[in-house]
């Protein structure tokens, strides 16, 4: 047997067979139960999908309230750190979702989703936790497992991938805007070149101060105007010359402005939200968001433990004569005169 101070067992003896690597069909089976969780299931919440869902950088699929939630959320909940921790779908493909970070390092505003706006069939429910069908507005194919569908920056509009690959011109097709060719966002990748071009597109919206909506990231610095003049011309230094007491007297009266702006009370968000939110769909969301955790928060104070009321005393328990007396006196009686 061994292990018993005769012998002493050898790897080879233990381990009699070596690992298996996966074949293909139990890494497509493993990449289509991957595939049907992410197109149904929050990563975040673990809750079905229900519009309106967002994406982030890497194409992952996520409730809008579930995202402003995990914002809401103090820094110190341990449920926000858990949410941080979440990759999206692992093991889709060689590299995964690791190369892009965690949910944490992807998404820290609303400036780093876009919405995507996906075209529903009306009447016709699937049955799957989703419980409604999304299609190209464009094929008619159904956007799911398997579908290699896209969505655009920044409008959102979801299509099949052959329709953007094979229609020539950088317009969406529904709202006309125009985008670029690298801000088409594959839907739960699978191919490692798809998921590559997702990184480096995130490198590069850093470098520019941008979000993945292409909105000004909030930790870049504007440029001030006039910097990409040449500072060696003589019709800048004239101007100088001529026009000081002009600026002198804008930039007193930019000073009083900013006075009075600032004696003035600040201006009440008309959404009914205390952020200030302007859009009334986020704003709304939000404020569920808050009422929800307000009766979280009452239903724990009012909840007390068993073992915390073990310690306390009910006021209608009235106190036993014999057990109240001194620990020298007690279990003696003494007599009354």
């Amino acid at each position: 047997m061994g292990n018993d101070g005769g012998s002493i067992p050898k790897r080879r003896e233990l381990v009699k067979e070596a690992a298996k690597s996966l074949t293909a069909a139990q890494i497509k089976e493993a990449q289509n139960e991957q595939q049907e969780y992410g197109w149904t299931t929050d990563p975040l919440t673990r809750k079905p999908l229900a519009r309106p869902v967002v994406s982030d950088a890497a194409g992952i699929l996520y409730n809008k309230d579930s995202i402003i939630e995990f914002l809401l959320k103090p820094e110190d909940d341990r449920e926000k750190d858990e949410m941080r921790k979440v990759g999206g779908v692992k093991g889709v493909s060689e590299g995964g979702f690791a190369e892009l970070g965690t949910f944490g390092d992807r998404v820290k505003g609303l400036k780093d989703v876009v919405e995507v706006q996906f075209e529903v069939v009306e009447g016709q429910r699937e049955l799957s936790a989703r419980g409604e069908k999304w299609v190209c507005p464009i094929t008619g194919v159904e956007l799911g497992p398997g579908s290699k569908a896209c969505y655009l920056v920044p409008c959102g509009h979801a299509y099949a991938g052959s329709v953007v690959r094979e229609v020539k011109g950088e317009k969406c097709l529904q709202c006309s805007e125009a985008y670029a060719e690298n801000d088409v966002i594959p839907i739960l990748p699978t191919v490692s070149t798809d998921i590559a071009r997702l990184n480096l597109r995130v490198k590069t919206l850093k470098e520019k101060g941008l979000t993945h909506a292409l909105k000004k990231a909030p930790g870049s610095k504007k440029r001030r105007k006039g910097t990409d003049k040449d500072e060696t011309s003589g019709d800048a230094v004239d101007n100088g010359t001529k026009h000081s007491d002009e600026d002198k007297k804008k930039s007193s009266d930019e000073e009083k402005a900013k006075k009075e702006k600032k004696d003035k009370p600040a201006p009440v968000a008309t959404t009914g939200t205390s952020n200030g939110i302007k859009n009334a769909s986020t704003a709304s969301i939000a404020q569920k968001v808050m009422k929800e955790q307000e009766e979280r928060n009452k239903r724990r104070k009012l909840q007390e433990n068993d073992n915390v009321k073990s310690l306390f005393r009910k006021s209608e328990d009235k106190p036993d004569l014999k057990r109240s007396a001194d620990y020298m006196t007690r279990g003696f009686s003494i007599g009354r005169k």
